[in-house]
């Protein structure tokens, strides 16, 4: 199998470098090239990014030289760019690189809502990638963009997938618990958030309550139905640097077993899983049932953090059609850099053949 030649937009930040650590040493790709602002093209990686992530950063890709990301269209030899850039960059940028024939999977939140935008979680959703073949008719385009969804939405929407799979779902609410990575690393005053919490995150719980519908809903004669149940959010800034928490209260169309609930997730599989692809998890749900779990500093790390970790599985003593629980995941490798490359990786195990969905 040949590799594929990426690129990285937005290297030096957060996700971008949780990118370069994932596909440092992946066996289907190659980093060709990486992007960043102004300020750090120019300079070899080393020299630009402020390594923030575990592990060291590899010294083949430390040496590669930044490239300035306004001049990213200009660059032709990249099979995949994996964009990791603000919206108001990534606006213009993405829809470049789309009609010019690159595959584009992105993080950025821009047009994720479009009609024509798949917004994918390789689990849940793949045959979303379907909407690709409107997206190119649509906007004559040769290339495609894709993308992952917000950070709390992909934790959220992985783990009310195997509910689904039990029963329908008339109502959810979720409060949030987001950790401070998520802002990015200059993201929030040290003095905002030392021994305090923020209940206020903008633009957050919208985010939440549109993307997971979408995700979460019915591909059909061309273009994506949401999920037919409703979503309330309140979302919360805690002083923990990696792992975003949400505690749900669903309400089920019928009486719910949390028994079923938790073998439902236990055995909870996808296309990734399947097709042993090389940054899926062999679980991507994780319930323990220890009643103090998860816990961000002891969890965030499963499965290479790309597992969701689910606990406090219980009914609702207002009724046995309400059900709670706990979820945990990785925000910045599950809820971004990991998801993003799962999505690589799933249409490379297609050769990249919408029509396989």
């Amino acid at each position: 199998m040949s590799k594929l030649k990426t690129a990285i937009i937005g290297a030096t930040g957060l996700v971008g470098q949780n990118l370069v650590r994932i596909l440092s040493k992946h066996p289907w790709f190659d980093i060709v090239s990486l992007f960043a602002s102004k300020k750090s093209a120019g300079k070899k990686y080393y020299e630009a990014a402020k390594w923030y992530v575990e592990n060291s950063l590899p010294d083949d890709i430390g040496e590669i030289k930044v490239e300035y990301m306004e001049n990213v269209e200009d660059h032709y030899d990249v099979d995949i760019f994996f964009s990791a850039i603000p919206s108001d960059i990534a606006a213009y940028i993405e829809p470049k690189l789309a009609k010019k024939g690159y595959i584009v999977i992105s993080d950025s939140s821009i047009y994720r809502m479009d009609n024509d935008i798949p917004i994918i979680i390789p689990e849940i959703n793949p045959n979303h990638l379907k909407l690709i073949n409107e997206q190119r008719k649509n906007r004559n385009w040769s290339g495609f963009i894709v993308k992952t969804s917000n950070c709390t939405a992909s934790i959220l929407s992985l783990s009310l997938k195997p509910i689904l799979n039990l029963t329908n779902i008339e109502k959810i609410i979720v409060s949030t618990m987001q950790s401070i990575s998520g802002a990015g690393y200059l993201g929030l005053p040290s003095m905002a958030i030392l021994g305090n919490i923020i209940p206020y995150i903008e633009n957050e719980e919208e985010k939440i309550e549109r993307e997971s519908l979408k995700i979460l809903g019915s591909f059909n004669n061309g273009r994506i139905l949401p999920a037919q149940f409703k979503i309330s959010a309140s979302c919360n800034r805690v002083p923990v640097y990696e792992g975003h928490m949400i505690n749900v209260f669903l309400e089920a169309s019928s009486e719910i077993d949390a028994a079923d609930v938790v073998k439902s997730m236990e055995t909870f599989t996808g296309i990734p899983q399947k097709l042993s692809l090389p940054t899926a998890p062999k679980k991507p749900i994780i319930v323990r049932r220890e009643p103090d779990r998860p816990q961000p500093i002891l969890d965030k790390g499963t499965l290479n953090g790309m597992a969701i970790v689910v606990g406090r599985i219980r009914n609702d003593s207002i009724g046995k059609q309400y059900l709670k629980y706990t979820v945990l995941g990785n925000n910045m490798i599950r809820g971004a850099a990991g998801t993003a490359v799962l999505i690589a990786e799933t249409l490379k195990a297609y050769d990249l053949s919408i029509e396989c969905f």
